[in-house]
């Protein structure tokens, strides 16, 4: 058999029954024998030893003795035929010197001048001399550039033979022939110098092998006459004498024994005792005795017998046969050994065949390999002997025959001596270990001493290398079994068994043995090798793996034993050895064993951790203990990943996974336990738990959750953090809420409203005050602690941040209130003027009107705008775009959605709000009673409850009997409030007079449908006031909070711009007044009021109608007063906000030129008289000339001013379509009113079909009460879920802006038929068409929503699906 393949066919036999019986049998084994004393071993391994001694070659004395001149008979030879084959191939690169060879052999060829050569033929005189004239011939620099050049071999030994040649030839006699014969000594002396040169560079020899082996051969050829240029009768040229060998006899002392010295240390015996041991038994231990035991044993071997290895010992007989045939050659080789020690055996051993000695014997696939030879091996021939007597082969074989020098079991006293070596050279501190490498630690194994003896008794007891191996490695895993030596010392004998070490001369190491191939094919082992080694692997395997047992429970220490190096014997030595053999049954049964200890293992190391943080007693419990035992939990674990993380299994078990899941559940459910012990305590005693401390716990807790879920996805967290901490995050934002209105009215107080910036002109966004920086930054702050605990429960985060934009509304409310009243306290100061007037007497006062009313005074001078008013105004501009910011980052819309989505089923709701909040828009009043002695009257108007508490207040309308005030209010009540408006006369003296009263009862059981509503509420004195009322159900929903709080932002931003307008809307009415507009038709001529007065009933003459010059002059003051005013707040506000304010005004010039035009909408004729063409041509101009001084557009049409978007409003646009109808007659505007009222009723018509057919919510809200009693529901009001941010407030006003172009209405015609008196009964008739038109559709639509909602009378028990 060939291949180990090969060998598990048919013919595998290991494991048949047959080869057990034989293994019981007939085994080298030492199973069921006596066990081998110390004694009994040291004997025969001091007979080994002996032996050895016996055979080594006799060491000779060199005795010198003068020799008579003779002549030499031998002849020279022809350097220039040497070098005859280096001239063929000179062109050869490998025949040529390597470069830098020249310098080199100058250094040798002065070291051999100066004596510093090492080799003792370089020592002659004569050699120096010679090497000397070379010497210089070859630092010639000609020459020496000539040979760097070419470094061909041939140049350079010409030239030194020619040297050699010259300096040897001189002073000799013509007849003396000698000094030839010294030329080729010193020519073959200078080629061992260039050899020995190239030798000393490895990588000159190996890249030219071919020059070395010429060089040799040249050498040889110029010694073929000569034995050896270092040898005595050599020297001093050849001349000197002859020398003589004279054998040194035996001492027989133990001294000069090196092998009986090894012997004597290992087995600890005297050196007297040993001794005397010889000398006892050296008659005994003979090299006739060692040469009849190697013929026994070929006799045995020859018959089969027990005395060797037979075929039943193998387990194929291919390897027998293998084993044989290499035993026989080599037991041949041993007896001519002994022979030639010992001559005189051949003569008295009679006649026989004797073998041929073979010095070349192969051992490649012999049984054992003898060991390579050393100064004191016994194996070495010499010399041919004389062996003609010697008969090698006894005819016949005793089975009982004894051996003087083998023993009875060669494997058990082979063992008993290795393992009596082993012990001695491990516990030897003389024994140098190996050096340490990034691949092997420092070990100690056999000494050489002990390796040469074990070799030698091998080959005297003929035990096979593979036996011997698996000996020492039996031995080597009793040492280990018996902790006798470390897992490095056992890993570097696994290495030694496969790849035996290089000898290192420095440490006296084991020297490398020839391996032949039968150490590793197991094919050609015996069966109780084979059976050995398999025993020798398990039983390491248990000791391994008992030890790795241990080391496991020691991973979680701080600096437990590293797992690495039995891990790697186990896999490197064990487990790749197919000798091996474990069930996979027997692996997962200890991988079990060890996940319950190392899980065990990790319960104790954490019930120290909780011994180690928690205090013993429970009242003494804190967070911060919970929190350290957390961490200490967590930093076990990461110490644990990290440690393990390049091998996290080790046999299959996971020290990491053993831990997390014994120390993560434990301290879920101990901390779990911790903290509602901690807070009951707290609350037992009143107090309670720091807030800080709930939060850093949080953040720990949540910590070990991830860590917990990353390491056991399929296992809950023991509690849920989020609802046993949330007290603590509660207990903040009530905190918290409870200080943001204080934070407000410090940081109100505080600030001086000045701009801060390090422009010489601020930009945009620095044009704001601390304050607002400094409430939003609380704000802020608010929301980040709450966003940094990362809370991991979505519906609890969004309950979280809807109670705190509740708190922040709150705050931003608090802010526009304070910010307010310091702005309408600084806005209605009295002017100069005012102020002047204050002291004026009553008659004074009537004196200084009338001044004013004959000298037509026009000038107004501009309000001062203190620059803290108008940064008031940019504050609340910062603070919405802060507001949509804070909305963004907070993501209202999903917080909102968690709720809904987890809301309970609507069933359960409690439908009923406990706050509701009433949007009340005072739109305007008409006719109202003149308090004033112009016969006009400056009204506002007061909201208050049934307790005199002021609820709002309007701004002042000037010189006007139907103002339009447009202001919008929201009152929060918790049921039924009735309010009273009050309307007063503003006066700048005295008190305010009273213009009239009203009440209106806000019940929200009447807006049920959340529809707003008009009320036209009559005085109690004359005239009456026009409210727009709406309602919502206040709730508890973050978008609801967002957009009260960016309606409450806008309206102060709308409030406070109003204002600002006001100061400039009293010159606004003058300029843009019928007064103005009749003086420039008069063409500057000023009458008194009174003499126009009288001359009112008087025939005009025809007017001519004014040039544009005089148009645009009219306009002038007005336009400077704008620019004079623009400019005082274009140094504060900010571009955005003054555009607002330009906008705001702007929607104030259309006011007042559509009250110069039209009456309002009204059912009542007007006392108001139509304009004349003349008016009507010059107001349209000036409302073209206003246009585009607030546009403000450039030669290339850039607009520096209001958009024009926002110029063109729908207000703008009816302006422009009211001149085509009114000079139209009254007939042609009321078909045309009718005709507009029809179409309208034919697209709610279609609209109302088009819902009903989709199944569509209602466009509108339900609508309660007849409207004659509750007041006409009227179209979608602005509600606060589309305030919530600034995109749906512009998305509100840009569908405001369609909805107000989409359907064309009759308003505008109305109005001018209140000017006609023959049009007062349609008046009347129209207004009650539009009431019935919108009861209709409020019916209509409480219809649609109740059978959407599936609610009301028309469901019942028989609602349900059919079946």
């Amino acid at each position: 058999m060939s291949s180990l393949g090969q060998t598990r066919g048919s013919n595998r036999r290991i494991n048949s029954v047959q080869a057990r019986e034989r293994l019981h049998r007939h085994g080298s084994g030492s199973r069921g024998k006596r066990p081998v004393t110390a004694q009994d071993s040291y004997l025969y391994a001091l007979r080994v030893a002996y032996l050895a001694y016996l055979l080594q070659p006799r060491q000779k004395r060199v005795q010198h003795v003068p020799a008579a001149p003779r002549q030499v008979q031998r002849s020279s030879t022809s350097v220039a035929d040497l070098v005859k084959d280096f001239s063929l191939i000179r062109d050869s690169k490998s025949t040529r010197f390597p470069h830098g060879f020249m310098a080199e052999l100058d250094k040798r060829m002065t070291g051999v001048l100066m004596g510093r050569e090492k080799m003792p033929e370089f020592k002659d005189p004569t050699v120096k001399r010679t090497f000397a004239v070379f010497l210089n011939e070859f630092k010639a620099p000609q020459f020496r550039k000539s040979m760097e050049k070419d470094r061909r071999v041939e140049d350079l030994l010409l030239i030194f033979f020619s040297n050699a040649t010259k300096e040897l030839q001189r002073g000799k006699a013509p007849g003396d022939d000698a000094w030839k014969l010294m030329v080729d000594r010193h020519v073959a002396l200078f080629i061992r110098l260039v050899s020995s040169t190239l030798k000393d560079h490895n990588d000159w020899a190996r890249d030219r092998p071919e020059l070395s082996l010429r060089l040799s051969t040249m050498e040889k050829k110029l010694l073929m006459h000569d034995q050896d240029l270092a040898a005595g009768d050599q020297r001093n040229g050849g001349q000197g004498g002859s020398t003589i060998e004279v054998e040194i006899p035996r001492s027989y002392e133990v001294k000069d024994m090196p092998l009986v010295l090894v012997v004597s240390r290992i087995f600890a015996i005297s050196y007297s005792d040993v001794q005397a041991d010889i000398n006892r038994n050296k008659s005994v231990w003979t090299e006739k005795a060692a040469l009849q035991d190697l013929k026994t044993y070929q006799a045995h071997m020859s018959v089969m017998s027990k005395g060797t290895l037979n075929s039943d010992d193998f387990d194929l007989e291919d390897a027998y046969e293998a084993w044989k045939n290499n035993e026989i050659p080599d037991l041949s080789q041993m007896i001519l050994a002994i022979v030639q020690s010992n001559p005189e055996l051949a003569k008295s051993t009679p006649g026989g065949s004797v073998p041929q000695f073979k010095p070349n014997v192969s051992h490649e696939s012999g049984g054992y390999a003898p060991s390579t030879p050393v100064d004191h091996s016994s194996y070495i021939i010499d010399q041919p002997v004389d062996m003609s007597g010697l008969n090698i082969r006894d005819d016949a074989a005793d089975d009982n025959a004894s051996y003087t020098f083998i023993p009875p079991d060669t494997r058990t006293y082979y063992r008993a001596i290795l393992k009596e070596a082993l012990t001695y050279d491990l516990a030897d501190a003389e024994l140098q270990p190996t050096e340490a490498t990034s691949e092997s630690p420092s070990i100690k194994l056999l000494s050489k001493q002990s390796a040469e003896l074990l070799n030698e008794i091998a080959l005297r007891w003929r035990l096979p290398q593979f036996s011997r191996l698996i000996l020492f490695l039996d031995v080597i895993r009793e040492k280990y079994q018996a902790q006798e030596i470390s897992l490095d010392t056992l890993d570097a004998a696994f290495n030694y068994v496969k790849e035996p070490p290089v000898t290192d001369k420095k440490s006296h190491r084991m020297s490398q043995m020839h391996v032949p191939d039968s150490m590793f094919d197991r094919t050609k082992w015996t069966v109780a090798d084979y059976a050995l080694n398999q025993q020798i692997l398990a039983s390491l395997h248990e000791a391994l793996l008992r030890e790795l047992f241990e080391l496991m429970l020691l991973v979680y220490d701080n600096k437990p034993p590293p797992l690495g190096p039995i891990m790697y014997v186990l896999n490197n030595h064990i487990y790749e050895d197919e000798l091996f053999s474990s069930t996979p049954e027997e692996l997962d049964q200890y991988t079990d064993q060890l996940r319950i200890a190392l899980r065990k293992r990790a319960g104790d190391v954490y019930s120290e951790l909780l011994a180690k943080h928690i205090p013993a007693t429970k009242e003494e419990w804190e967070f911060f203990h919970v929190i350290e035992l957390g961490r200490a939990v967590v930093k076990l674990c990461e110490k644990i990943q990290k440690r393990y993380r390049k091998n996290p299994e080790i046999m299959g078990v996971s020290p990491m996974m053993c831990l997390v899941e014994e120390i993560l559940p434990a301290y879920a459910a101990d901390a779990r336990d911790l903290v509602a012990r901690i807070m009951d305590v707290a609350h037992s005693k009143g107090d309670e738990v720091p807030i800080q401390d709930g939060f850093d716990l949080y953040k720990e807790l949540v910590e070990i959750r991830r860590i917990h879920g990353d390491a056991l996805p399929d296992r809950k967290f023991g509690f849920h953090i989020e609802g046993m901490l949330q007290d603590f995050v509660w207990r903040w934002i009530e905190m918290t809420d409870a200080s943001l209105i204080g934070w407000v009215d410090n940081a109100v107080k505080a600030d001086q409203f000045q701009i801060q910036s390090q422009n010489p002109v601020p930009m945009d966004d620095e044009r704001h005050s601390v304050s607002v920086v400094d409430i939003f930054r609380s704000f802020n702050q608010s929301v980040e602690q709450i966003v940094q605990l990362e809370w991991d429960d979505d519906l609890q985060y969004a309950r979280f941040m809807t109670t705190l934009s509740k708190a922040i509304g709150l705050g931003l409310a608090r802010y526009c209130e304070l910010v307010e009243q310091k702005f309408s306290k600084e806005m209605d100061r009295m002017t100069p003027e005012q102020e002047a007037a204050v002291s004026q007497t009553r008659q004074e006062k009537w004196l200084s009107m009338a001044k004013d009313l004959y000298a037509q005074k026009e000038k107004i001078e501009p309000f001062q705008f203190y620059p803290e008013s108008l940064v008031k105004l940019n504050n609340v501009e910062y603070a919405m775009i802060q507001l949509d910011k804070l909305e963004r980052e907070v993501n209202v819309d999903a917080c909102s959605d968690v709720i809904h989505r987890n809301a309970p089923p609507p069933a359960q709701r409690i439908r009923k709000p406990d706050n509701y909040v009433f949007t009340i828009k005072i739109i305007e009043a008409e006719d109202l009673k003149a308090c004033d002695i112009n016969g006009l009257s400056d009204p506002y108007v007061v909201l208050g409850d049934e307790y005199q508490k002021r609820l709002a207040k309007t701004r002042v309308i000037y010189g006007s009997l139907n103002p339009r005030w447009d202001e919008t209010i929201d009152i929060t009540t918790t049921g039924p409030l009735n309010i009273i408006a009050t309307i007063w006369d503003w006066d700048t003296l005295g008190d305010h007079d009273c213009v009239g009263r009203t009440s209106l009862k806000l019940d929200p059981s009447h807006f049920r449908d959340f529809m707003p509503r008009e009320y036209w509420l009559d005085l109690d004195t004359q005239g009456r006031l026009l409210l727009r009322v709406s309602m919502e159900g206040e709730r508890d929903d973050i978008q609801f909070y967002f957009g009260k709080a960016f309606r409450t932002l806008k309206r102060t931003e709308r409030d406070m711009t109003r204002k600002i307008t006001d100061k400039l809307s009293s010159y606004i009415h003058q300029c843009l007044s019928r007064g103005a507009l009749r003086a420039m038709l008069s063409r500057g001529i000023s009458v008194s009021s009174v003499t126009s007065f009288f001359q009112k009933s008087r025939p005009q003459s025809v007017a001519q109608a004014p040039t544009q010059q005089e148009v645009t002059n009219a306009l002038e003051p007005l336009f400077d007063y704008f620019n004079e005013n623009f400019a005082i707040m274009k140094e504060t506000l900010t571009d955005s906000a003054m555009i607002m304010v330009m906008s705001r005004l702007w929607k104030e010039v259309l006011a007042t030129i559509e009250s110069l035009l039209v009456p309002p909408l009204s059912d009542k004729l007007s006392q108001q008289r139509p304009l004349t063409s003349y008016e009507l041509d010059v107001v349209f101009k000036w409302l073209k000339l206003l246009f585009d001084f607030f546009h403000a557009a450039d030669e290339d049409g850039n607009s520096d001013g209001v958009p024009i978007d926002i110029l063109k409003s729908p207000k703008y646009h009816e302006l422009q379509n009211l001149n085509f109808f009114y000079f139209e007659s009254t007939e042609d505007l009321i078909r045309t009113s009718e005709s507009m009222a029809a179409a309208n009723a034919v697209r709610q018509q279609e609209l109302s079909s088009r819902l009903n057919r989709l199944s569509a919510p209602a466009s509108g809200h339900q609508f309660g009460g007849a409207a004659g009693l509750l007041g006409m529901p009227t179209r979608k009001h602005k509600t606060i879920m589309l305030s919530k941010n600034l995109g749906t407030m512009r998305k509100a006003k840009e569908e405001k802006r369609k909805e107000a172009q989409a359907d064309p209405n009759d308003d505008m015609i109305l109005r001018i038929l209140r000017m006609r008196p023959e049009a007062e009964r349609y008046l009347k008739d129209r207004s009650r068409q539009k009431e019935r038109l919108a009861a209709a559709q409020a019916a209509e639509m409480i219809v649609r929503q109740s059978l959407n909602a599936g609610g009301g009378r028309m469901t019942g028990p028989q609602g349900g699906p059919r079946r």
